[in-house]
């Protein structure tokens, strides 16, 4: 049997057709977000590097003390990500501003997970190894991941880690927004506990929010007008506000909608019913026999 590469498009073509005539309760797409989860809000016009909360996640979960020098600038001459030694790190950015003096005046921002409403990382999981729980902490399970780190190439912010270190029992690393204490009234993140300037303001996502918004209401001169993390990817537990464009301190410039939406569409189009596969496997079966069958007809040019 034979195939031609046009004649597989046209297929391919017809199948995919098939799929988007399905009923429109095979394509719906629900958001799994809890109804009322924590948040954290960063303040970065507030942040002067101090690396506290880098001090505070070690310690809370059992990390490597922080690097320490006696000048901080070298810590800072190299952009660092969150990795299997620490879970959340601040970097320096210097973004054009100038102080009193004309002197390049830094931006400091921290990084970690930032727990996204609907997260990609866990739609991308096959083995629910990464689930989204009430608090708004995205939870990894260790004892059921694979290793296959479909997680880290499917983050829109390239922060899950593996421990390529470990051969044995490798396992992905990621702040896990200290969940084990905020499930408890009362406990704080351990970052959130420690911040000197307070630019970290913890509590219930909705409140943080608002919190966000009156500060550039009360400030418009000082923050850009955006409050990062609250629509993009559908929303984060982690939300930032700036006075510098946010791409500048390593932000990435993301759609509102969230990343799960398109995948997971396709896929309950194709599998949310038993027969749709089958009808799939139908369609591909018939065009391709009607293919084969047009291309073993001899053809008619014009006399008997």
């Amino acid at each position: 049997m034979q195939l031609s590469r046009r004649s597989f498009f046209k297929i391919m073509g017809a199948a995919g057709a098939s799929v988007t005539a399905l009923p429109p309760s095979a394509n719906a797409w629900k958001s799994k977000a809890p109804p009322d989860p924590y948040g954290c809000l960063v303040d970065l016009t507030r942040c002067v590097g101090c690396r506290k909360c880098e001090e505070a996640c070690a310690e809370v979960n059992g990390l490597p003390t922080p690097e320490r020098p006696n000048c901080q600038c070298i810590v800072f001459d190299k952009k660092r990500r969150p990795d299997d030694k620490a879970y959340t790190v601040v970097n320096r950015y210097f973004t054009g501003k100038l102080d009193q003096f004309d002197k390049p005046l830094p931006t400091y921002a921290k990084v970690q997970c930032m727990h996204c409403q609907d997260p990609a990382c866990v739609s991308a999981c096959i083995v629910g190894a990464l689930t989204k729980d009430e608090t708004g902490a995205v939870r990894y399970d260790a004892t059921k991941c694979i290793g296959c780190r479909y997680c880290m190439v499917a983050c829109p912010f390239e922060i899950p880690a593996y421990e390529y270190h470990d051969p044995i029992t490798p396992r992905v690393i990621k702040c896990s927004f200290c969940y084990d204490r905020i499930s408890k009234k009362g406990g704080l993140p351990g970052c959130a506990t420690i911040c000197p300037t307070e630019a970290l303001t913890f509590g219930k996502r909705e409140t943080i929010v608002k919190v966000a918004q009156k500060r550039l209401e009360e400030n418009p001169g000082k923050y850009i007008d955006h409050v990062y993390g609250e629509k993009e990817v559908g929303g984060t537990s982690w939300l930032y506000i700036s006075s510098v464009p946010f791409e500048k301190v390593n932000l990435p410039v993301l759609s509102d909608k969230p990343s799960p939406k398109l995948s997971e569409t396709i896929q309950h189009s194709l599998f949310s019913y038993l027969w749709s596969p089958l009808a799939l496997f139908g369609v591909l079966g018939a065009l391709m026999y009607k293919s084969n069958k047009n291309q073993g007809e001899p053809e008619n040019k014009g006399g008997y």
